[in-house]
């Protein structure tokens, strides 16, 4: 019962919040967009969205709503980060939204856990949660595909497992998702999550989402 009413308020934050960021009526300019990818993002995260290292995320299949949120709270300093912040800085609400509809039509690459063990462990919390702690299964949201669901959460399957436990880290720590202002929705939900997982926890989780495959299970 706390897991439903938890998760049940959890959505209802989460759907209050991607509607009010509205798409441009505009249709997407997806050429422009892929030569920003080509020129800008590739750099970092590959002209087809595939991370050339783990310190930065896979975009490739990524939700489009979640990469257009994404770059709005960089440029708004919603999210603080030195290397994304100035290149938001310089993009359109439309650039933000054909990039983020151009890097989730690419294709991701299909990555692997480096530890069976560990994999397997985090298999237990991603879908079954921590009843003695009060952490909620991971698939509850993300689905047990690690899919995620469009306009609500995001893709974690075939993420590097470094850059998802980076980011589990800082949730945990009040460095994502604590923004004064209460735009942060979504990073909200994840610090509350996050604060009821132990590192083993995270590091096993973050090894089994990079395993799955994104597809409907």
């Amino acid at each position: 019962m706390k897991y439903a009413l938890w998760l049940a308020a959890a959505s209802i934050a989460m759907s209050a919040h991607f509607p009010a960021m509205a798409e441009p009526a505009a249709k997407p300019d997806l050429a422009k967009a892929k030569q920003t990818a080509e020129q800008v993002c590739a750099a970092c995260h590959g002209v087809d969205g595939n991370s050339i290292s783990p310190a930065y995320p896979n975009l490739a299949g990524q939700q489009a709503a979640y990469i257009t949120l994404q770059l709005d709270h960089f440029k708004n300093g919603i999210r603080n980060n030195p290397i994304m912040a100035p290149m938001a800085a310089m993009l359109s609400p439309e650039d933000m939204h054909a990039l983020g509809i151009y890097f989730s039509e690419q294709k991701p690459k299909p990555m692997g856990a480096k530890d069976r063990d560990v994999a397997l462990a985090g298999q237990k919390v991603f879908r079954g949660g921590n009843t003695g702690t009060g952490l909620p299964a991971c698939s509850a949201c993300h689905l047990p595909s690690g899919a995620g669901v469009p306009a609500r959460y995001p893709r974690l399957s075939g993420q590097y497992a470094d850059y998802a436990l980076a980011q589990l880290k800082a949730f945990k720590a009040g460095e994502r998702g604590m923004d004064k202002a209460g735009k942060d929705v979504n990073g909200r939900v994840m610090a509350q999550v996050a604060a009821h997982m132990s590192d083993e926890e995270m590091h096993a989780v973050t090894q089994y989402a990079s395993g799955l495959r994104g597809t409907t299970e």
